[in-house]
This record gives C-alpha cells, sequence and structure tokens, in this order.
C-alpha cells in the first residue's frame, strides 16, 4: 500500500463510518518503525480543502502520525466545515513527512524552496522544573509553514506568515526559528 492510499482509505473510513484504522502491514518498513512529524493537505478539485500536521511525532510510528493527521486534516481544519461522504470522489492528498526541525543561526541559510519553517516565542525543547507551565503545557506561541508554497518566494515573506499563523508579531517579540526539510508524496 502506498502512503496516499493509506491517507484515502484513512479518511474515506473515518467519514462513512466514523472509525480510525490501523496501519496496514503491507507498508513500508520506515513507515511502520520510523517516527516523523507530517503533514497531510487535502484538495478538492484542485483547491485547498483541510491541511493539519505535526512538525514534531507525536505516535509511535510515521504510519499513526498519517493516519491521526489525515483525519483531522478532514475534519479538524478550523477553515472547513469536516468532509462529507459526497465530497470524497473529488478529493487528493498530499502527505509532507518532515525531518526533525534544526534551530537557524542565520536566516541567510533559510530558502523558502527547500526548507520549512516552524516559528516559536519560546524553544522546543521540553521546559525544565524552572520553567512557566500552564495546565501541563509550555505558553509558547508557534507557526508552521511547509517548504515551496505557492507565492512564498523570499525568507521574509515565510517568516512573516509563519508568525502570523502562530499569532504573534515578530518586531515585536522574540523569536527562534527551525528550518526542515520534507518527503512530499501525491
Amino acid at each position: 500500500m502506498t502512503i496516499i492510499e493509506l491517507v484515502k482509505i484513512t479518511i474515506e473510513t473515518f467519514v462513512k463510518e466514523g472509525k480510525i484504522i490501523s496501519p496496514p502491514d503491507d507498508l513500508s518498513e520506515e513507515f511502520l518503525k520510523e517516527k516523523s512529524g507530517t503533514f497531510i493537505t487535502i484538495k478538492k478539485n484542485g483547491k485547498l480543502r483541510g491541511c493539519i500536521g505535526t512538525y514534531l511525532p507525536t505516535q509511535i510510528n510515521i504510519a499513526q502520525e498519517i493516519i491521526r493527521n489525515a483525519v483531522a486534516a478532514a475534519t479538524k481544519d478550523y477553515r472547513f466545515g469536516p468532509i462529507q461522504k459526497e465530497e470524497l470522489p473529488n478529493l487528493s492528498y498530499i502527505v509532507y513527512i518532515l525531518s526533525y526541525p534544526e534551530a537557524v543561526k542565520d536566516i541567510n541559510t533559510l530558502n523558502p524552496k527547500k526548507f520549512g519553517i516552524v516559528v516559536r516565542t519560546g524553544p522546543l525543547a521540553f521546559p525544565n522544573e524552572e520553567s512557566v507551565v500552564f495546565n501541563g503545557l509550555v505558553p509558547y506561541r508557534t507557526g508552521v509553514l511547509l517548504p515551496d508554497l505557492e507565492g512564498v518566494d523570499t525568507i521574509e515573506r515565510q517568516i512573516s506568515i509563519a508568525c502570523r499563523k502562530g499569532g504573534f508579531d515578530p518586531t515585536k517579540e522574540k523569536i527562534l526559528i527551525y528550518r526542515f526539510t520534507v518527503k512530499k508524496y501525491q
């Protein structure tokens, strides 16, 4: 089974039956043994219909990460309502498997066509005991932007959009920038 077939079956099963599938055994070993953040983009007749993902792994393997994010992209993208059964024949999918984000010390090493970015108002590392924590979560805001997006041709534009997605102004707050690469499947 291909990764795109996994996304299609995941979304169709969830939309039609309300069930979350288990990863099939016939996936490539890397998807069953390795961990990575993933993003799932759903398009309907070529236009964006949903996109949700994780820039750090949250599941036991890539296959589970894809299944979780596929269901979320189909049902929880705040810009769209949940996908309905009648939409399923008109959908196409893109899967992004992310490398682990690395800290950027010089923005001139960024390239919006090659690297996606994570911008944060605090570090990616888990807080130490002296860090401020609310409800078990670090109170940092985060914006993520995938690489090679239409209309994102400059480093400045990429950073600006990612900060806007995170809900903060980089001219008023100190930010940390991380970059990542992706393997793209469609």
